[in-house]
């Protein structure tokens, strides 16, 4: 039988650059990128074997982009390319995060969360994950994970899941990305060491006009793109309670003004800016009609 031929681009990817990269690498087939969280932080990009190969020329598109490496591999080395430059970390204060191929425990004081990379956003990995688990961890300080809570454009669920260990109640994630759907029960699946049984989170696949999407909601978690989080602040103010809060980010540290401006036009109240590297997180409150 002969074996499938894979292909992995290794890419050098300035920050700025990363969010239209991403789009255009998806258009063109790509079936998984991710960013390594360990410096020099090079970015893979992965492409079917029944795909023909992109035209690296598409690249120059992106100011700053290189294409460092071009690597074929059969279907009996795609678990280990998929390993490469993924190891586990620390997040915030209080979490541990690994892989699950790694079998050792992080620190027994940290919490210990499991993650499957490549199947969707959201392995705390990046920045903005990162900086959005910060902001839960000083919510939950502050007595403010109260329920309910709705986690738009949820990936893995890794934050709705950070938010129920933290402490959070009534939280519900979707993502309008079907896969999310099998990667969230996943991610449960592989913390079941941390869950015991309960069930962290509601989950559908679909759009912020759902049905289930009801409200009040006295959290809201939306670690999207910028432009999305525009496109979404009215829908997000009317399902948001009055003083509840909201945490965006997957927003370039060099549109802070305009994310600010935008949250403060829809009735959000910015409370708190969190920056790492490229990117920042906001905390803002949804104030009183």
């Amino acid at each position: 039988m002969v074996s499938a031929i894979h292909l992995r681009w290794k890419l050098g990817v300035p920050d700025p650059q990363e969010e239209g990269l991403c789009a255009w690498l998806e258009a063109v087939g790509s079936s998984a990128f991710y960013r390594e969280a360990d410096p020099p932080r090079a970015c893979y990009a992965y492409f079917p074997p029944d795909l023909a190969p992109p035209d690296a020329a598409g690249l120059a598109a992106f100011p700053g982009v290189c294409l460092l490496a071009a690597e074929s591999f059969g279907d009996e080395d795609w678990l280990a390319k998929s390993r490469e430059g993924f190891g586990a970390f620390g997040v915030g204060s209080r979490f541990h995060v690994r892989p699950l191929w790694e079998q050792t425990p992080g620190p027994t004081d940290r919490i210990d969360l499991v993650v499957n990379p490549g199947l969707a956003f959201g392995t705390g990995g990046h920045e903005t994950t990162r900086l959005c688990m910060t902001l839960l961890e000083e919510l939950a300080d502050a007595g403010r994970l109260q329920g309910p809570v709705l986690d738009i454009g949820a990936g893995t669920g890794i934050l709705s899941l950070a938010a129920f260990l933290l402490g959070g109640q009534g939280l519900t994630a979707f993502d309008i990305d079907p896969d999310c759907g099998p990667a969230m029960h996943e991610l449960m699946e592989l913390n079941a060491h941390l869950l015991k049984g309960a069930t962290p989170y509601a989950s559908f696949v679909g759009t912020l006009d759902h049905p289930r999407v009801t409200g009040p909601y006295m959290g809201l978690l939306a670690n999207i793109l910028l432009v999305t989080i525009q496109e979404l602040l009215p829908r997000m103010a009317e399902v948001a309670a009055p003083g509840g809060w909201l945490i965006a980010s997957g927003i370039l540290a060099e549109r802070t003004d305009e994310a600010l401006v935008s949250l403060i036009t829809q009735g959000f109240r910015p409370e708190k800016v969190l920056t790492e590297g490229e990117w920042i997180a906001i905390l803002a409150v949804r104030v009183s009609a």
